[in-house]
């Protein structure tokens, strides 16, 4: 039966350059310290767990066992997408803000607490498997709130300003890296394996309670303010997203696929690759600090021009290059010149993919309707970044597997998935002159929700959009 229930009942915010602010500040602010939690782990299980969780298996074994339990977060996060969409969508996306940062920053804490494996066997793989889990519920929830809280608040530059909260991922790549690699330079090799890499999971703690201070002063979101004013029933979100839009939702999955793919492959598989294949590791994560630095400037240039050009020309040119380059990276890794490495990282992760990243967040914001919002972006964007966690784990199966240090293979494997965004972006179309207030989302196959698309005009002025 639908729920009549008024998620809100103040009256709708008017939108204020104030509150955008805020709210990309608590966004970009936020993700920083959410992706810090959720990627340090990833760095970690590239070059600790395998060591420290699975010692007992050969070197290149424990690799694969360390990036399964990576992966293990990855699956999660389309549930977190569900259950935080549904309640963001009724409830409203601050709340639900507040819950997922709670969450990964317990879960990350807890992290820094387990026992290693000498301690008490398989039930340390256990425990961690478990706590990634719930890393990945409350990643996969709060990534859409973040998102929402600044595209719901903006009137112009809608792809710049939602764009800041996929650029706290290479931020919290930085912080993760750093965090890591300045314990280790401190403690030494030696203590670091034995206790050396707790450190950066405690210090999760205090960065929650920075993320919750700045939360919780921004406002809920004008868009989602008004939309809850009106009297119309309302149904389960998931249920209207699978009901009335199925195709778009297979479409933004199949467009963020390769970003993903790119994205695990250049922050987490490259990694062990590049160490077991003679590269210091801290010259491998020193050239990860910098092309993430540099990334985030990709991703905000980038979707800045797509503002202007457009989402679908920029998402386009990145799967393009990015399948070329595919063949590329790993010969240039191989080399054995530390230039060449971090030139492979920079191109890749700098440049290349966060064209198909960055525009990331926009786009799927402006595929769903208001009501609807949070779940649909949340699960479309959580079931493509798959790619990002099961990429690293295909790829060293299939180094395991074959006993070959040939990546042709994985090189094709990338360039399909390219293949795959250009198909899928090309059928979904231009997104970006949609509005995003209710009755004028211009959904694609907005089917029953009755919501016609919007001329492709100039982005909407602030006056349009108010309620």
């Amino acid at each position: 039966m639908a729920d009549t229930t008024s998620p809100a009942s103040s009256p709708p915010t008017p939108h204020s350059p104030a509150q955008l602010r805020r709210a990309v500040t608590g966004s970009f602010i936020g993700s920083v310290i959410e992706y810090y939690d959720f990627l340090l782990y990833a760095t970690a299980s590239a070059v600790v767990f395998n060591k420290v969780f699975f010692s007992s298996l050969d070197p290149l074994a424990g690799t694969v066992a360390s990036l399964g339990t990576f992966a293990a977060g990855y699956v999660a996060r389309p549930l977190g997408g569900i259950i935080f969409g549904h309640f963001g969508d009724r409830l409203g996306r601050k709340r639900m803000l507040v819950t997922t940062m709670t969450l990964m920053g317990v879960v990350s804490f807890l992290i820094g607490l387990l026992p290693t494996d000498r301690q008490i066997g398989g039930w340390a793989a256990v425990l961690l498997v478990m706590l990634r889990v719930l890393q990945g519920i409350a990643a996969g929830g709060e990534w859409g709130g973040a998102v929402l809280m600044s595209a719901e608040h903006a009137t112009t530059r809608r792809g710049l300003w939602a764009a800041f909260t996929n650029a706290g991922a290479p931020c919290g790549t930085i912080l993760s890296t750093a965090a890591l690699t300045g314990t280790s330079a401190v403690v030494g090799e030696e203590a670091f394996l034995s206790w050396g890499w707790r450190v950066p999971f405690l210090l999760s703690i205090l960065l929650l309670a920075v993320g919750l201070f700045i939360r919780l002063r921004v406002e809920e979101t004008p868009v989602f303010t008004a939309a809850g004013q009106k009297p119309e029933p309302r149904g389960i979100p998931l249920l209207q997203v699978l009901r009335d839009q199925p195709r778009v939702l297979l479409l933004v999955v199949g467009t963020g696929l390769a970003a993903f793919v790119a994205q695990g492959t250049l922050t987490t598989f490259l990694i062990a690759y590049g160490v077991q294949h003679g590269h210091e590791r801290q010259t491998v994560l020193n050239s990860l600090t910098l092309s993430s630095a540099l990334a985030v400037i990709g991703i905000l240039g980038w979707s800045a021009l797509s503002d202007r050009v457009g989402r679908r020309p920029v998402v386009l040119t990145g799967a393009v290059a990015m399948a070329v380059f595919g063949f590329a990276l790993f010969p240039l890794v191989d080399s054995g010149s530390p230039g060449q490495l971090v030139l492979a990282l920079v191109l890749g992760q700098s440049l290349i993919q966060p064209m198909m990243y960055g525009p990331l967040a926009a786009l799927c914001a402006e595929l769903f309707a208001t009501r609807s919002r949070y779940t649909g972006a949340s699960l479309g964007y959580q079931l493509a970044a798959l790619g990002a966690g099961f990429a690293p784990l295909l790829f060293a199966e299939l180094q395991r597997s074959s006993g070959s240090s040939d990546t042709t293979v994985i090189s094709v494997v990338i360039a399909a998935f390219c293949a795959l965004s250009v198909v899928s972006i090309l059928l979904l179309g231009e997104t970006s002159t949609r509005r995003l207030t209710d009755g004028a989302d211009g959904a694609v196959g907005a089917g029953r929700t009755g919501e016609a698309p919007v001329k492709p005009t100039a982005l909407p002025s602030q006056s349009e959009v108010r309620p």
